[in-house]
């Protein structure tokens, strides 16, 4: 059996069999006329007014008449191949008594599945009788189909008017209704983009106005301190940079970039500074018990080699023996992991400093540690090489590409690192950081990593 589909809610478009069939602009135009009708016969006297202003005088009837059957014909032949013009048929021929006289018309029937319009509004129906979750996706269905202004090719002919505003209607019901549905499903990401397509398509309506500052305050509410969020699906992790306090994510396993010496004194801030990460880490979570921390390091360097050892001539202060740039430490903590990271330097003059390809490495060893040892948690990670021991040559937002990029590296490479990476900024860093920028650098990492290629220049 032929398949025909006829789309209206947009440029008109008539599909046989899944193709695209052009129309002459005659033949189109009585089939928009007559679907506008909605299901009622269309009289050919009628049609000639409605689409060429002709009225019937003996002059010009037959050339008028001619018109309307040579557009009938060519419309018989794309949506009845077999040409049967009966009243079970698609284009159905049928006399029509108006006054003392009967005249020949023509009347379209197409149900949901061969035409756009019935379609639509069947979903929206259903739609508004049918429980929440299920009346979302018929809705999300419904407002797929319309793709601009219904009936274009009608143009203002007053014909048109009452599908026209009866499409537009349900069009407006059914963006409303799925608004107000995804903000109780508790999905105010969802209703935002329809809720800006209602503002925008229906600026006349007060309420829609109200309903998409209702939505983005809702999901302000919801996204708290959330900057960007970016899954990907292809690595099954996703990256979510949030602004906030690194020490407050409890649920996760935390990533602290230390010195080559490991040094965690921090009393009266001439060795490692209270305010950093580390001396953070000794003040807040191990309640300023500096032993504690340090036996915890001690026995993780146990296995690892030492490049050099300080002297007290030559380092005064602090611990003297050296290890290599990216050596991890796991620390184990309550039931997560502290995950060590050595990527500065700390001089005898008592100042770290790193490069940005010591950073790089030092990263990379992080997830294939916290592969290892993380246990599928969350893991944050602060803008590390940010702090005292700054990666100079490198804006906030190149950092955080960086850290991006090195994880889904480490997502591809082992596959077990972490179902979620937490980039916590505070509020210092935030200031200094352009997030349209690092938006733009995590899309395009999204390209290329989340379908597992490697980026170019890689």
């Amino acid at each position: 059996m032929t398949r025909i589909r006829v789309n209206v809610l947009g440029p008109a478009q008539v599909e046989v069999d899944g193709h695209v069939t052009k129309l002459s602009p005659r033949a189109l135009r009585i089939l928009i006329r007559l679907i506008a009708a909605a299901g009622q016969p269309v009289g050919v006297k009628q049609l000639r007014l409605d689409l060429w202003q002709e009225v019937d005088r003996p002059h010009n009837a037959r050339n008028g008449r001619n018109q309307v059957q040579k557009g009938v014909y060519e419309l018989r032949k794309v949506l009845e191949p077999d040409g049967s013009g009966t009243s079970t048929g698609v284009l159905c021929t049928e006399r029509l008594f108006t006054g003392r006289e009967a005249q020949s018309a023509y009347r379209i029937i197409l149900d949901a599945e061969s035409l756009d319009a019935a379609e639509f509004s069947s979903l929206v129906s259903k739609a508004l009788h049918d429980t929440a979750a299920s009346a979302a996706d018929q809705l999300t269905r419904a407002i797929a189909l319309w793709r601009g202004h219904p009936l274009a090719e009608a143009g203002t002919d007053q014909y048109a008017a009452p599908a026209i505003r009866e499409w537009r209607e349900q069009y407006l019901t059914a963006l409303r209704e799925l608004v107000r549905i995804h903000s109780e499903l508790g999905r105010s990401d969802l209703a935002l983009p329809v809720a800006e397509r209602l503002a925008a398509e229906f600026p006349d309506v007060p309420d829609a106005t109200a309903d998409l500052a209702a939505v983005l305050g809702r999901l302000r509410q919801q996204q708290g301190d959330r900057l960007l969020h970016r899954e990907f699906p292809g690595l099954h992790t996703s990256v979510t940079i949030i602004r906030g306090d690194l020490f407050e994510q409890h649920d996760a396993n935390l990533v602290i970039g230390f010195t080559d010496t490991f040094d965690v004194d921090t009393r009266q801030d001439l060795v490692i500074s209270r305010a950093s990460a580390q001396g953070q880490l000794v003040e807040r979570l191990y309640g300023g018990d500096v032993v504690a921390l340090d036996r915890e390091l001690r026995r993780g360097l146990q296995s690892v080699t030492a490049v050099s050892r300080e002297t007290s001539r030559t380092k005064p202060r602090g611990k003297r023996i050296r290890y290599p740039l990216g050596t991890v430490v796991a620390i184990p903590l309550n039931g997560r992991r502290i995950f060590a990271t050595a990527y500065s330097r700390l001089g005898n003059d008592l100042v770290a400093r790193a490069q940005p390809a010591d950073l790089a490495a030092a990263l990379d060893r992080v997830w294939e540690s916290v592969a290892l040892f993380g246990q599928l948690a969350p893991v944050a990670i602060p803008l590390i090489g940010s702090g005292l021991s700054r990666v100079t040559e490198l804006a906030p937002e190149e950092l955080i590409a960086m850290i991006i990029e090195s994880f889904l590296r480490g997502c591809r490479q082992y596959r077990t690192v972490t179902p979620h990476l937490r980039i916590v900024l505070r509020e210092a860093d935030l200031e200094r950081t352009d997030m349209t920028r690092v938006a733009k650098e995590i899309a395009a990492a999204n390209r290329y990593e989340n379908a597992g290629a490697v980026r170019p220049g890689e």
